[in-house]
């Protein structure tokens, strides 16, 4: 069985849905998709989060990465950035790094930012750059996907991508939508004719 990881972060619930969208696209291929996100991380130290989070998808593991034939990545937008939980998560890698465990993967990326403007595109390029030093092969959103060219929220040829609105009130639109389903179904499509 050819199983995609969906990993991601999420503050709010945007990325959460999306991460669930991509999941879909996923498994209308053949292939499944194993939903994980990351646990938050605090300016001190403080309790641990339990080791099965309240709601959600669990908590990922290395060996989910391990497994996976490829990778979804997800997270919201910090000044342009991947959130910290997530890049913290991805420095505790280097293991997997050393074995070339992740060499040739297929890896795609989503976003979800406050504002039109708010780095939609730099977060998606911050999540490219760990997954290129693991030797993972990036996917993208192609111009022949109709909703690239004629969006008026979020979606880029780097990935999906969703303007969530300062309150974190704005609902995915139908465009945003189908290009988290088309990024999902492009990377298990590629997954599965790499394992082929």
């Amino acid at each position: 069985m050819t199983e995609i990881l969906v990993l991601y972060y999420s503050a709010h619930g945007s990325v959460r849905e999306m991460a669930q969208l991509v999941a879909r696209g996923v498994n209308q291929t053949g292939a499944v998709a194993r939903l994980r996100s990351v646990p938050p991380v605090a300016p001190r130290t403080q309790v641990a989060e339990p080791l099965v989070p309240e709601e959600g998808a669990p908590y990922v593991e290395l060996a989910d990465l391990q497994q996976c034939a490829g990778l979804a990545l997800g997270s919201p937008t910090r000044f342009g950035n991947m959130a910290a939980p997530l890049k913290y998560f991805l420095d505790t890698t280097g293991a997997l790094w050393a074995q070339g465990a992740l060499v040739g993967k297929p890896a795609a990326v989503f976003t979800s930012t406050a504002s039109l403007h708010g780095g939609q595109e730099t977060t998606l390029t911050s999540m490219m750059t760990p997954l290129l030093h693991h030797g993972m092969l990036i996917l993208g959103l192609p111009y022949t996907l109709a909703e690239v060219n004629h969006t008026a929220s979020g979606g880029t040829p780097y990935g999906a991508s969703h303007w969530a609105g300062p309150g974190d009130d704005k609902p995915l639109t139908d465009d945003e939508r189908s290009l988290c389903m088309a990024l999902g179904k492009r990377l298990a499509e590629t997954a599965l004719k790499l394992a082929a």
